[in-house]
């Protein structure tokens, strides 16, 4: 699957990513987000060489129950999975250096 460009046109329910083998990267932010465009390249340098790994861009809000039961409180914030369980979480990313601790759990 790999890095994905798109937000999701629908966010899918918890029950189903926690569902999902392997590596999840959840990435909760918004299409008009300074900060989430702003993260785009080093999630991009980061996700692009590594295409087995689920990225789930997932457009986040207020009433949306995805980003609520994860608890996101800023954009974006990346959560990263394995095999259900959050194995790493950065908030705010901007730069590769920001995403450094991502990369031992992907």
């Amino acid at each position: 699957m790999g890095y994905q460009t798109d937000y999701a046109a629908a966010e899918p329910a918890r029950s189903a990513v926690e569902a999902l083998p392997g590596v999840v990267v959840l990435e909760f932010g918004a299409p008009w987000c300074g900060h989430c465009m702003a993260a785009q390249p080093a999630l991009a340098a980061l996700l692009e060489p590594k295409p087995g790994i689920h990225h789930l861009k997932i457009e986040d809000g207020r009433g949306k129950p995805l980003g609520r039961s994860f608890t996101v409180k800023l954009w974006p914030t990346v959560v990263v999975l394995r095999d259900g369980v959050e194995a790493a979480r950065v908030v705010r990313p901007r730069t590769a250096a920001d995403l450094e601790q991502l990369e031992a759990v992907l």
